[in-house]
């Protein structure tokens, strides 16, 4: 037979009942967060929407624009880029590197893509993409094969923006 007295257990049974409620309050409120910031009913995003961001991206290059790459960024997105060491955690960064990247005009194509939704408003475009480049200087060709990844947040106003892209060239093998 337990010895504490009446109080001393029915406060600690008071303890777990309160901690199994916030617990489960919690678990709700995450539930609820995941299943998305817009409309609870809207649905889900489709793999091909998630590979189209990718065309929008491509086509912004070809403006030869770094406004317009740019745009398809979120304010504080981070870019690891391909082709610099730099690490941009701004517009101004991100712009700067499209600057001197778009001068190659790049053309984009993806070779492997594996698209993962984690929520309605949360996805990410992971693989391998090749970019053939012009030089600025000669007008010779060259291609470059890399890995990237995407993760886009869908903004409230129901457009999708780049969170966080992180591109590197192929290890030689």
């Amino acid at each position: 037979m337990d010895r504490r007295p009446v109080r001393r257990r029915i406060a600690v049974a008071a303890t777990a009942v309160l901690v199994a409620g916030t617990l489960a309050l919690g678990a709700g409120v995450a539930g609820a967060d995941s299943q998305g910031r817009g409309n609870k009913h809207a649905k889900p995003v489709t793999k091909g929407q998630v590979l189209g961001l990718f065309d929008r991206w491509n086509a912004a290059l070809r403006t030869g624009d770094p406004d317009k790459v740019a745009d398809l960024y979120a304010k504080d997105a981070v870019l690891l880029p391909t082709v610099s060491n730099q690490v941009r955690t701004d517009r101004a960064g991100i712009v700067d590197y499209f600057e001197h990247f778009l001068r190659n005009k790049p053309v984009g194509t993806k070779v492997e893509s594996v698209v993962n939704v984690l929520d309605r408003d949360t996805v990410i475009d992971t693989g391998v993409y090749e970019f053939v480049l012009t030089d600025h200087g000669t007008g010779e060709k060259s291609t470059v094969k890399a890995r990237y990844t995407y993760a886009y947040e869908k903004q409230p106003n129901g457009t999708w923006l780049i969170v966080n892209h992180h591109s590197s060239k192929m290890p030689q093998g």
